[in-house]
């Protein structure tokens, strides 16, 4: 039970998400000072990045400052020019879609499947054109895409895929470790993550192709990480490229995270069944959809949302928690609707069920120091709500 796993109790407010330390996070900024090295790729960023490389199985990672840096990368890396496209899930963080964008690309929006809001890989093939370079996929709430389908229609087209995987770290499709199907994948250590460092991401490799060019635009443009390996008497300019390294303070603060990784699974797993069973007969009687899973697929634990009836239902849902000092939010917008999406000729009904999705969806309060207390007090909170005879309509 949560209690049994030292999640501490809360009082007052209930946010949505909240910063918590889960280890040796200040002993260890404290040793990257005394050590006197504190810029990046020092001994704690070897150490996270040798974590994951392990954890996901891939050829290499690259930690990085932010997941869009990670994404940015893997467009210099795809070489995505001017007229290229790109196809990417319209429900999706703007991040994904501006990495291609300012190389010029042009983002092709797919629609998602209605069960786990992943991209719909039955469109795939139709999206694939002439100017096709890159297939960008998310795995929505840290649950698998339709993998083996995605993987087989780029193998087809030639085509590399990208894991957006900030939401799937430790999560699986068939037994394999998502992040490590595409030629290259992102991962995200934001503060609203399982497992964070503030801000901070990485890139993952898998095809050796990439490998020694992913380091020289990772540090500048430059052949330094040669250099510091001796394979080089000096390192000098080589490539277009940015400064993508975190500060190893930064690493040790991941890297105390990442020990804990076992215990914040479990605490999280925990939390998202206890939603899932708790809430099941009330949504089941108030025409709300809890999350789906499907069998071949090990989830994250990322997140806990539900898909409400309508607008006006998920509007009435935050406000009633609000007032009871609980934070819930929505998520995703639809990208093919916004300003930048319309540039690119995004309109009304292109991606239906993303437009009716957006608008429905509502995540609840999930962190790792969520205490029973607090996570009770949110599901008692919800069951308050009650539907009218009005369809759509809820009445407290």
């Amino acid at each position: 039970m949560l209690d049994k796993l030292e999640v501490k109790s809360g009082e007052g407010s209930i946010p949505f998400n909240r910063a918590c330390f889960q280890g040796k996070e200040l002993v260890y900024i404290a040793r990257t000072i005394d050590n006197g090295h504190i810029m990046g790729d020092g001994p704690f960023s070897k150490k996270c990045e040798a974590f994951l490389e392990n954890a996901v199985g891939v050829r290499k990672a690259l930690l990085t400052t932010s997941c869009t840096d990670a994404l940015e990368m893997a467009a210099l890396l795809l070489d995505i020019k001017p007229g290229d496209e790109v196809i990417l899930p319209s429900f999706n963080f703007v991040s994904g879609a501006n990495a291609f964008v300012l190389r010029g690309a042009r983002p092709v929006f797919a629609d998602i499947r209605r069960d786990t809001l992943n991209l719909n890989e039955h469109q795939l093939e139709s999206l694939i054109g002439k100017r096709t370079r890159a297939i960008l996929l998310v795995h929505y709430a840290g649950v698998a895409c339709e993998m083996d389908t995605i993987m087989g229609i780029a193998a087809a087209h030639e085509i590399p895929v990208i894991e957006d995987n900030a939401h799937g770290l430790f999560g699986k499709y068939r037994g394999k470790a998502l992040g490590s199907f595409g030629a290259l994948a992102t991962q995200s250590f934001h503060e609203t993550k399982n497992i964070t460092s503030g801000e901070g991401g990485a890139l993952l490799i898998n095809d050796g192709r990439y490998l020694e060019r992913a380091e020289i635009i990772r540090e500048k443009g430059t052949n330094r990480s040669r250099f510091f390996r001796g394979q080089v008497d000096k390192y000098t300019w080589v490539d277009i490229g940015s400064s993508y390294l975190p500060s190893d303070m930064i690493a040790a603060f991941l890297f105390a995270q990442l020990e804990c990784a076992e215990r914040i699974q479990k605490t999280r797993k925990y939390i998202w069944e206890h939603y899932h069973a708790t809430l099941g007969d009330w949504a089941a009687a108030s025409g709300v959809r809890l999350p789906v899973v499907p069998p071949e697929c090990d989830q994250a634990y990322h997140m806990f949302y539900m898909l409400m009836p309508d607008l006006t239902s998920r509007q009435a849902l935050i406000d009633h928690l609000k007032k009871q000092g609980i934070g819930a939010v929505f998520h995703y917008l639809p990208l093919h609707l916004s300003e930048m999406g319309s540039r690119f000729g995004g309109k009304p009904g292109d991606c239906p069920v993303t437009e009716d999705i957006s608008d429905r969806l509502v995540r609840l309060p999930f962190y790792n120091e969520l205490s029973v207390e607090d996570l009770n007090r949110v599901i008692a909170a919800i069951k308050e709500l009650k539907f009218g005879q009005q369809p759509g309509s809820i009445a407290s």
